[in-house]
């Protein structure tokens, strides 16, 4: 349990504390989620409600992987890419789905261990592998619609030379500029208040347990 601790260290030190990522920190959370993967594969380690949310958490990073994979096969091979606009919005979008999974699973993981700390009887019946499993599928599928969506806005910016002509070409256009702009500035807020909801949770939690 505390090698999770410590990767759940680093993961909020990533992706919440962090302004934007560098390569060390990359490094460090991929190697951090392999080493969890396989730790989690261990019997020794009770398999609860947190420990789902962990490993969904580190699943995330495949993401990463993707990306980076895809950059040093491009970069050791001299690949050329038949659309290179594509492949470059496709392994950013995937970027940005990581992050948004990661800090949503660390909120997640933040609640559990408020409810674990001062409601700890009322919320067992909330706090079960089932609903973490059913909660980590839900963040995967909203993530990946948003991620859908963004790169369908990429393509279509990209494949449009000049404006379009056809009014279902317009409609389709201008719906996916204003979604993907809508998704844009709500991931904005919404990570802003996941960082702050996070910090007064553990702030919470802390003084709570010094008082103890």
């Amino acid at each position: 349990m505390k090698d999770l601790r410590r990767y759940l260290v680093l993961k909020y030190i990533q992706y919440l504390v962090l302004s934007s990522s560098n390569p060390v920190s990359t490094v460090l959370g991929l190697l951090g989620s392999l080493y969890t993967m396989i730790l989690l594969q261990s019997a020794k380690v009770s398999f609860k409600s947190t420990a789902v949310l962990i490993s969904s958490l580190a699943k995330a990073d495949i993401l990463v992987s993707i990306s980076v994979v895809s950059e040093v096969v491009v970069w050791a091979f001299d690949v050329r890419i038949s659309s290179s606009a594509f492949a470059s919005a496709l392994l950013q979008n995937l970027l940005t789905a990581n992050v948004h999974i990661s800090c949503l699973l660390l909120s997640c993981v933040a609640f559990e261990a408020y409810l674990i700390t001062f409601l700890p009887t009322e919320s067992r019946r909330l706090r079960t592998v089932k609903n973490a499993r059913v909660t980590s599928r839900i963040i995967w599928i909203l993530v990946m619609a948003e991620c859908a969506l963004l790169q369908t806005d990429d393509l279509l910016k990209a494949s449009t030379t000049s404006a379009p002509t056809h009014s279902l070409s317009i409609l389709l256009f201008h719906f996916s500029s204003v979604a993907a702009a809508l998704l844009r500035s709500l991931s904005y807020f919404l990570g802003i208040l996941l960082r702050i909801v996070n910090v007064y949770i553990y702030y919470k939690i802390f003084f709570s347990m010094s008082n103890r």
